[in-house]
């Protein structure tokens, strides 16, 4: 072998390691990517029960109902589409109807959202970046609304 096969060798074997080295991270991150969807791309997706993600959009005025100890129930809406979450913790303070809350869990068989997390706006002005720009691409969002 020439010194340039021995070096462009060299090179192919270490790009196949890196190609492995990464292929074994992104299968043991599997299932911990969380995907984003509105209840609209809920929908349109045909997400499967089970199926770990994060929903975002308006919590609707008038849904939210306490159940027996921490047990809340709510609907998370982008107003095309809305979806039930249920969620079994202290929701946090800033939790609202009307404002916007992005929530972690899983679809149920029923179609339910049982979230295991829930998020919400921190501030009257603050939405959440890929919120707001899914919700303004719907015409639910405006400008001036948030950052």
């Amino acid at each position: 072998m020439t010194r340039r096969q021995k070096r462009i060798a060299v090179i192919l074997g270490e790009l196949a390691v890196l190609g492995i080295a990464l292929g074994l991270v992104l299968y043991a991150l599997r299932d911990s990517i969380v995907f984003f969807y509105t209840p609209s791309e809920m929908a349109e997706k045909n997400v499967a029960p089970g199926q770990r993600l994060r929903v975002g959009g308006l919590v609707e005025k008038g849904s939210w109902k306490k159940g027996e100890g921490t047990v809340s129930s709510f609907v998370v809406t982008d107003t095309i589409k809305s979806v039930t979450v249920t969620y079994n913790g202290q929701l946090p303070d800033l939790f609202r109807e009307g404002q916007g809350a992005v929530v972690e869990g899983v679809l149920d068989a029923s179609g339910t959202f049982v979230a295991d997390t829930v998020l919400a706006k921190h501030d009257e002005k603050y939405m959440p970046k890929d919120l707001a720009d899914k919700l303004k691409e719907k015409g639910v969002w405006k400008d001036g609304q948030g950052s």
